[in-house]
């Protein structure tokens, strides 16, 4: 019973948690929890697209200004005299309905080179009278404005919230007068300037309205606000312009909007235009109800304007000018696509007024939600805990099922109830009863251990497993050092022995080699590849001394092959050498693979590349260890002996390559064998051959078992034999890995 009275206070606590979120009690922006607010809209978003018409809207029509028509017609803005004659096509040739411009007018049109007539009519008087009957012709703003004379056309204009913002031109007269909402509670988003369209375009056209867009927190668009105040009076947007001048098109004087409220109630819900009511919220803005992608039917200008647009076929139709082309930037991300075009946003706005198919998202529904919650939240904070874990699966799936059920008959109904707060508020009581304890406590410490120990020592399992939250297999980028280690003449090896004998040879060096990674030197065993070894230190428990810990298991398991083929050899077996690259670098580290048939806790990046290629290097060296610069940088009590700079296969640059030779305590080379062997390598970069040789020689004399002081006579003879050129920089380039 003292368990139970925990988990339904913890439940009582949670859903508490979310009706505050419902109520909009936190201290953000709009009082709710950013991330159930985000879940909300993605809920939004996929219900939108689950239940969109995507039937064609074959009312409207969208003229697009689209890649063809800029490469037919040239770059954007065009001649008004052009835009004079598209208007003129439009009404006279096709008979549109209404015709609206996504687009804004904003400067005089410079192409017919009026300004600069009238300046040479100025300082020519002989050249007055010609020009004064010229003139008219010259002046497309005003054939332009003509052509929108005492025809259904309306403008786009925008309102800027940017505090020093300018304003530009002329705004047209507002649709409600100032006063409208004294006493009401509407909250207005503040504007500071606006660019319209130039006043002789504005009295001639029927209507114009601002394409200001209102984009939530995450950066969709899903709403579109209808009114928008500016220094106490309020302007249309362009989609319901655009619908006054439909619904207007027969009387010729397009109906007024009313704001509407319910009894008693300050609140703004709807706008009313002639018989159609738009549901808004208490900022004027009106859900768009997207119909899908090509819903509405593109024209290319270019078509109408060179008559590939048979007569008759926009008769009637709603046109809204707009563009797709990507350099003109009216692309937008909306619930229906994260690109997607401008002008179809105001075109799904139109056909949705229209049709009466605007959601609604009254004030009221913040006062059904917090009903929901608490209802839902007690019972399951009670219920849950006295459940089996199967019946309390049961109960979660029922209660999750019960609550999309009435979001979604709500959504049919045209209603926008939230859903993101029930559904926390089930799934979190639900998680939280069955963490309890079990998933919380033992079971945790029971998966990390099983999750990780076919890879770390068992000493570090119990670490981690003391503090599990630390430690996950999720991929992320951390420094590692990555080792590769190979079986030199495998193929000689294995066709000399007989299956079992190879068996018992390889498992008996694996195993050997598998002990001083992970038991003597705390490594993560990556895996076998064949003969091959991969292990990296650094993760899944962070290692501040990866590189040195690296490279003494490296130089630990040269030494272990002498004791392995002393064994091997009272067998009869042949002789084990291996070649071992080590590298440290940024990569990326966790569980991967396939998701259906094989994982794998690993490491991926250009430095395990490396650490792969400088162990395939060894051999060309005759070293058996070769490490990359960072692992030497990293470690300050240990000598190296630099051998060579190389740029390796799928690598642009060189990197410079080194054999450790043990810790400053126990290396084997001597001062005087490290000196000759500088000398010899700057000889050799100088291309100073003889000098080369002579220290190579001497090295050979003094240590004859140096593999590596024959590799380089031989470098140096086919130089001398193929030159290199006089900028060469010593770097020895692979093609091959």
């Amino acid at each position: 019973m003292g368990q139970n009275v925990v988990r339904i206070l913890a439940g009582l606590a949670i859903t508490v948690l979310f009706i505050g979120h419902a109520a909009e009690l936190y201290p953000t922006a709009d009082g709710k929890l950013r991330f159930v607010s985000q879940l909300d809209n993605i809920i939004y978003d996929a219900r939108l697209r689950m239940t969109m018409p995507r039937a064609p809207d074959s009312r409207i029509v969208i003229l697009d200004i689209d890649e063809k028509s800029l490469g037919e017609i040239g770059r954007w803005p065009w001649s008004r005299k052009l835009m004079a004659e598209l208007v003129d096509k439009l009404f006279d040739r096709h008979g549109v309905a209404v015709l609206g411009f996504d687009v804004v007018w904003a400067e005089r049109d410079p192409s017919s080179g009026m300004e600069v007539l009238d300046g040479l009519a100025r300082d020519v008087p002989a050249f007055q009278s010609l020009y004064a009957k010229l003139r008219p012709s010259l002046d497309f703003d005003a054939r332009f404005a003509a052509s929108l004379k005492n025809r259904p056309a309306v403008l786009g204009y925008y309102f800027n919230s940017e505090e020093r913002a300018v304003k530009a031109n002329s705004l047209p007269p507002p649709v409600l007068p100032r006063g409208t909402f004294e006493g009401r509670r509407v909250f207005f988003p503040r504007y500071f300037g606006y660019t319209g369209n130039l006043p002789v375009f504005l009295e001639s056209a029927r209507l114009a309205g601002h394409i200001n867009p209102v984009t939530d927190f995450d950066g969709v668009l899903r709403r579109v606000p209808l009114l928008i105040e500016y220094e106490g009076q309020y302007y249309e947007a362009f989609s319901l312009a655009m619908v006054r001048a439909w619904l207007g098109r027969q009387a010729g004087t397009p109906p007024g909007v009313e704001a509407g409220f319910p009894p008693d109630s300050p609140d703004l819900e709807w706008l009313k235009v002639a018989g159609l009511q738009i549901p808004v919220d208490e900022r004027a803005a009106a859900l768009v109800p997207y119909r899908g992608r090509d819903s509405f039917r593109y024209i290319p200008v270019a078509d109408v304007l060179k008559d590939r647009v048979a007569p008759g076929a926009l008769k009637d139709k709603a046109v809204v000018l707009g563009t797709t082309a990507p350099g003109l930037q009216d692309m937008r991300s909306t619930p229906v696509a994260a690109v997607y075009p401008g002008v179809e946003i105001h075109a799904n706005m139109i056909a949705g007024i229209i049709d009466n198919e605007v959601k609604q998202r009254p004030l009221y529904v913040i006062g059904a939600e917090v009903v929901l919650l608490l209802a839902f939240g007690v019972a399951f904070a009670l219920l849950i805990p006295r459940l089996s874990a199967l019946l309390a699966t049961l109960a979660a799936g029922a209660g999750l099922a019960l609550a999309a059920g009435v979001n979604l008959a709500a959504w049919h109904g045209g209603l926008v109830l939230p859903l993101a707060a029930l559904a926390l508020t089930i799934a979190a009581i639900y998680i939280l009863n069955m963490a309890y304890g079990y998933f919380v406590e033992s079971r945790s410490k029971r998966q990390l251990a099983g999750r990780f120990g076919e890879y770390v020592p068992p000493e570090l399992v119990d670490r981690m497993a003391r503090d599990p939250g630390r430690y996950d297999m999720e991929p992320k980028s951390a420094e590692l050092s990555i080792l590769f280690a190979d079986v030199r003449g495998f193929t000689g090896i294995s066709e000399s022995l007989r299956p079992e004998e190879l068996r018992e040879y390889i498992n008996e060096y694996l195993t050997e080699m598998s002990m001083i990674i992970r038991s003597r030197h705390r490594g993560t065993l990556d895996k076998y590849i064949g003969d091959a070894i991969m292990a990296f230190w650094g993760a899944p428990v962070e290692d501040r001394s990866h590189a040195r810990n690296a490279l003494l298991a490296a130089l630990e398991m040269q030494k272990q092959v002498a004791p392995l083929n002393a064994r091997f050899a009272a067998r009869g077996w042949p002789e084990l050498r291996i070649g071992v690259g080590v590298n440290s670098g940024t990569v990326t580290v966790g569980d991967m693979g396939s998701r259906r048939v094989r994982r794998a806790y690993t490491a991926m990046g250009d430095a395990v590349n490396v650490a792969s290629r400088l162990e395939g290097r060894t051999k060309g060296y005759g070293v058996g260890i070769l490490v990359g610069g960072a692992t030497r940088n990293q470690v300050k009590d240990m000598v190296f002996r630099e051998i060579d700079r190389i740029r390796v296969k799928g690598k642009d640059e060189a990197i410079t390559i080194y054999e450790p030779l043990g810790l400053e305590s126990e290396a084997g080379a001597s001062r005087e064998e490290l000196r000759l062997w500088n000398q010899a390598l700057r000889a050799y970069r100088a291309q100073r051959w003889d000098d080369a040789d002579v220290n190579l020689l001497n090295l050979q004399r003094m240590y004859p078992d140096r593999n590596l002081y024959r590799v380089f006579p031989e470098k140096i003879a086919q130089m001398r034999r193929t030159p290199p050129p006089p900028d060469w920089n010593g770097v020895t380039v692979f093609d091959e890995k």
